[in-house]
């Protein structure tokens, strides 16, 4: 079961990139399933696209015109601006220049719904008739239907589109006429109809347009189909055939048909075709089949503009300027070959009518509906239409995306998880603008770039703050057992800078030694020496960290306790003192407790200025106070043995420290020390002096005076005297002797009064 865990430990690392990854990959699927993700792509990510794509050339084969129904051209003819009221002979005469100048096909984005005189009438007529080549616009008006059950109860609403054709002069005299609603919304016009479905499937001018543009290769086109599929036959053998308006709009809506009911049939055309290329068919010819192949087959009813620029990018030709004479200038407007569509182009910011916002919209100018009919046209022509991709796998990208993202931002710290995501956005980016230049292929990117990134980052950023933080809790925890607190939290805030973390520090150490323990580790049982021992050290513990006090180290059965600040104050010093007095005690009662097993515990205590700070080299640190401070406090330890005492603490924690019986000892050279400690015996609180100890201090007192004044007999006769009083005082037991080696000394040495040990 234990060898399990590691793996267990980095199989749930590793899942945390996964779940975010497959968190924010749900997200973006649902927000796109959700009308706003929709909106947000086609309102926004369009315009990107096609802000990054920039302005395309328009089909350089067809050489699309517009002839505009301006302002300026109504003050040349000097009538009305309203082109409802302009009169019908001058757009015969315009039918006749175009016609006569080889024009392809004459679209009119214009409704005449309206009579005219007899005479303007059918002279209009006539000249569309002769042409041969005019689509009118019908008008399209969709209508709301409410719609009841058998009993009589609503059902709601149903949409119901009415077309009005033009009078029947000008729609019986025209090729064809077919309706081109755009709907004028708010936001930008993104898509056009191709066919409406509720007018009876009936094509939309584009199509029309775009049908009656490639009769040249009807004849051909037709022979395939039929060749392909029986059904065709029922279908006008050669575009001579095709009479009037209705008969063509039924032709492409039969034409469809075939095309819908058995999807092979596109595939089958398209191989037919490709070997047709190889021998005979021009490429002209080649694209333009190709492409009507490609309206055919496509199911949807509508499609999605792929704009080529802002106003104006098709050859505008003001209306006026058909009608110049002379060669040059006919050479000028040379339309032959080409589709000319006539309709009101917003060419000024106060041009509104007609006029509708796109992702080109610059300076308050807008497309007009002529622009956007060539434009639909345009698309159909080159059969690059915008392409959103197929649901499946726009959905599929976005969840990739987000798994992709999400795990990336958990898994790395936020400055290469940004850097990441952020590179591989760009490369996507440049990727969904590549393909959408050269194959209007629509690959979404504000859900995936704008939505899903963001919140990865995000989460990415607070989740692994989160793992962070716990894991800064369990190493503080974990090194909290080995290091201050204060120390943890400066370690685990700045860890990488481990080996040069350290400081100058006034402090206080507190050394403790256990007497006996090497017999008791020679006796115990190993594992119940460390139950033991660690008993032993909670009794330690306790005191010190009450006190204000931090475990430094503790090695065998010695501990290193410490009070830092910047500078010492007399609350420290006392507080250290206080801990000394309730480690001593609570050593007494854990001794009283713990029968037969003893560790009776000597104390010291000593302060100056140390070094604080993470001590070692490559691979291995430990922190810890340097110092002489710490040699000190350990050499005065070990005077508590000689001396027969429990507490010593050195001048520089005693000095000017009230509410502490003490005892001064004397000055000690500590061995393999040059300087000398003035050194005090801690007996107690104040509440536990009695007057005997008083009397016996004051002897002990006068027999130091006595020793350090070189006389030994009184400085003897004293000690004994205070030994005498506390029945066995180890201290005067240590100068009687020092007296009396000095008493008999032959060798004089020079004096100071400083006791020195040599260890």
């Amino acid at each position: 079961m234990g060898e399990d865990t590691p793996n267990t430990l980095q199989k749930f690392r590793l899942s945390k990139p996964l779940i975010l990854g497959l968190f924010i990959g749900i997200i973006g699927v649902l927000s796109n399933l959700l009308p706003f993700g929709t909106e947000l792509e086609e309102d926004f990510g369009l315009k990107v696209l096609f802000g990054l794509r920039g302005v395309r050339p328009v089909p350089s084969d067809s050489d699309i015109v517009i002839v505009d129904i301006d302002e300026e051209s109504a003050d040349k003819f000097g009538i009305p601006e309203d082109p409802r009221k302009w009169p019908r002979s001058l757009h015969a005469h315009l039918v006749d220049n175009l016609s006569g100048g080889g024009a392809a096909v004459i679209v009119f984005d214009v409704n005449f719904l309206e009579q005219q005189s007899s005479h303007e009438n059918m002279k209009f007529a006539g000249s569309i008739r002769k042409a041969g080549n005019v689509v009118l616009c019908d008008s399209i008006e969709i209508e709301q239907i409410p719609v009841t059950n058998e009993k009589g109860s609503s059902r709601g609403l149903i949409d119901v589109a009415r077309i009005t054709k033009p009078i029947p002069v000008f729609s019986e005299a025209a090729l064809a006429s077919a309706p081109f609603p755009i709907p004028k919304t708010p936001h930008k016009v993104s898509q056009f109809w191709t066919f409406k479905t509720i007018a009876g499937d009936t094509p939309t001018l584009p199509v029309v347009a775009f049908q009656v543009f490639t009769l040249p290769v009807y004849d051909e086109f037709i022979r395939i189909l039929r060749k392909i599929n029986p059904e065709a036959g029922k279908l006008p053998e050669a575009r001579e055939e095709i009479k009037g308006s209705g008969e063509f709009s039924r032709l492409i809506h039969d034409v469809r048909m075939i095309f819908q009911k058995e999807p092979r049939v596109a595939a089958k055309m398209k191989r037919e075709l490709k070997n047709m290329k190889d021998k005979s068919v021009a490429a002209k010819q080649y694209q333009q089949m190709s492409s009507l192949i490609e309206m055919y087959e496509r199911k949807e009813d509508s499609r999605y503009l792929n704009y080529y620029g802002p106003a104006r990018t098709f050859q505008t030709v003001p209306y006026y300027e058909i009608f110049r004479d002379g060669e040059k200038d006919a050479r000028l407007f040379d339309v032959r070959g080409k589709a000319v569509f006539v309709g009101l182009s917003a060419s000024s910011p106060t041009d509104k009518h007609e006029s509708y916002y796109s992702v080109f919209s610059q300076k308050g100018i807008d497309l007009s509906g002529v622009e956007i009919v060539a434009t639909a046209f345009a698309n159909l022509l080159e059969g690059r239409s915008v392409m959103p991709l197929d649901f499946r796998l726009h959905l599929a990208i976005i969840f990739i995306w987000g798994m992709m993202a999400g795990a990336i931002c958990r898994k790395y710290r936020v400055s290469v998880s940004s850097l990441s995501v952020a590179v591989l956005g760009s490369f996507y980016l440049l990727f969904s603008v590549y393909q959408f230049k050269n194959s209007g292929a629509w690959f979404p990117i504000v859900i995936p770039l704008l939505f899903q990134t963001p919140i990865a980052v995000f989460a990415g950023v607070l989740l692994n703050y989160a793992d962070m933080k716990k894991e800064r809790q369990i190493i503080s925890k974990a090194f909290g057992y080995y290091l201050p607190a204060s120390i943890v939290d400066r370690i685990t805030k700045n860890i990488d800078n481990i080996h040069a973390s350290h400081q100058v520090m006034y402090g206080i150490c507190l050394y403790t030694d256990a007497e006996q323990y090497s017999a008791l580790a020679e006796s115990m049982d190993p594992e119940d020496l460390a139950i033991f021992m660690n008993k032993y050290y909670e009794t330690l513990f306790k005191p010190v960290k009450e006190h204000g006090g931090d475990i430094a180290n503790v090695i065998g059965d010695s501990m290193l306790a410490m009070w830092v600040a910047s500078h010492p104050h007399e609350s420290m010093r006392r507080e250290a003192c206080l801990a000394a007095l309730d480690v001593a005690r609570a050593i007494e009662k854990f001794n009283l407790n713990a029968q037969p097993m003893k560790l009776p515990t000597r104390i010291a205590l000593h302060s100056g200025h140390i070094v604080l700070g993470n001590i070692g080299a490559l691979d291995h640190y430990e922190y810890r106070p340097i110092g002489d401070i710490v040699n000190t406090v350990t050499r005065l330890e070990r005077l508590n043995k000689s001396l027969h005492v429990k507490i010593l603490a050195s001048g520089e924690i005693i000095d000017h420290l009230d509410g502490f019986p003490t005892r001064e000892i004397g000055d000690f050279r500590l061995a393999g020390k040059s300087r000398p400690v003035h050194i005090y015996e801690i007996t107690g609180s104040e509440e536990e002096s009695i007057g005997l100890q008083e009397r016996a201090f004051e002897m002990f007192s006068k027999g130091l005076d006595a020793y350090r004044n070189q006389l030994w007999d009184e400085a003897i006769e004293r000690f004994k005297d205070c030994d005498g009083i506390l029945r066995g005082d180890g201290p005067s037991r240590f100068y009687i002797g020092l007296c009396e080696k000095e008493k008999n000394s032959e060798h004089r040495r020079l004096w100071d009064g400083v006791v020195s040990l040599e260890k």
